[in-house]
């Protein structure tokens, strides 16, 4: 029996947006597939409560290998599963590390979103809605508030790569008729963040602290200011922008920022510590090149998609406290039971 469920294809579904992606379009009555790099080990935790048994039936989430890096498994995936809308979120997408891997994240950000926008002109590109994940970061040194029509200014290798992609898919879409939209999405995070992103880094390691499991938190710039939402809110607007008559590119933000330092001090206070005594700075955790200010102005998302961020900035703040103090529970009791040593200075 053929599906009547529209179906949609994820790269970086194992990430932190791919994994709220899925939820939501599951939840929609979608078929989901997403793309997974093979590794040794699972790398799907984030995914693993979406998975079934292909055995039981009723599947509506399937992974497959492929990679951005690989033309040929790209066109090999949307042959066999045949997308209403592919959603890339594939990419290198740690701002520092990129200073330190950039061709890697050239190769991944930039030259993977042309990859896979060629391979669906190739296998169907008048059949098949594109997103295409851009960065607030693209917008680098311009003065805030940034929307659609400021220019960019990246000052990173991803940011560089992020311009690559988001120009890229804009040509498709003018030379090729395809449907493919840019969201250009200002920092967005959750209790599935990666823990070497600084909101993660921060609750991660201040919950550890208030269970004494650890002492030091070591950051770089506390200065610079970011307008931070939730992932969940945010894949919402993805999903909105390929439900559109026509193809366009959205600034997708809360319209307000707050600098790292507030972040690190609302975390202490509400876990009731005393900031002072644990903050370290470390030059390591510093950009080559930093940006100061990033502010979205979503007005253009608000009237055309009719999106508004649900999650404020507390609200947020109190989620990902929230989710990092039972991973730090669930650590003390094995700690005190001899499974594991499980305290740090915070150098890592």
């Amino acid at each position: 029996m053929i599906s009547t469920m529209p179906t949609a294809l994820i790269t970086g579904i194992t990430g932190q947006d791919g994994s709220y992606l899925a939820e939501f379009l599951l939840g929609k009555g979608y078929d989901v597939h997403g793309i997974v790099r093979r590794a040794s080990t699972f790398n799907t935790s984030r995914i693993d409560h979406l998975l079934r048994d292909i055995h039981e039936g009723d599947v509506h989430l399937r992974l497959h290998y492929g990679d951005l890096l690989d033309s040929s498994s790209l066109k090999q995936i949307l042959r066999a599963v045949q997308p209403d809308e592919v959603y890339n979120l594939g990419a290198q997408s740690h701002v520092r590390v990129s200073f330190d891997l950039p061709v890697f994240t050239v190769d991944t950000v930039a030259m993977g979103a042309l990859r896979l926008l060629e391979a669906i002109r190739d296998v169907n590109p008048e059949g098949i809605r594109y997103y295409q994940a851009g960065s607030s970061e693209m917008f680098g040194s311009a003065s805030a508030p940034q929307s659609e029509s400021t220019p960019f200014e990246p000052r990173s290798p991803y940011a560089c790569a992020k311009v690559f992609a988001h120009y890229q898919t804009i040509n498709h879409r003018e030379a090729y008729g395809m449907f493919a939209a840019n969201g250009i999405l200002f920092n967005h995070e959750s209790p599935r963040r990666g823990e070497t992103f600084v909101t993660r880094k921060v609750t991660r390691a201040a919950t550890r602290i208030k269970l004494g499991l650890q002492e030091k938190l070591y950051l770089g710039n506390l200065d610079a200011r970011r307008d931070w939402g939730f992932a969940g809110d945010f894949v919402r607007a993805m999903w909105l922008m390929l439900q559109q008559d026509e193809p366009g590119d959205y600034a997708i933000a809360t319209g307000e920022d707050h600098s790292v330092r507030d972040w690190v001090e609302g975390v202490f206070r509400k876990l009731d510590l005393d900031m002072e005594k644990h903050i370290e700075f470390d030059p390591r955790y510093l950009r080559p090149s930093e940006v100061d200010q990033l502010r979205g102005d979503p007005s253009r998302a608000k009237a055309a998609l009719g999106w508004e961020p649900e999650v404020g900035f507390e609200g947020l703040m109190d989620m990902m406290i929230a989710g990092d103090l039972k991973i730090a529970e669930r650590e003390k009791v094995l700690h005190e039971a001899g499974h594991g040593d499980f305290t740090s200075t915070g150098q890592a």
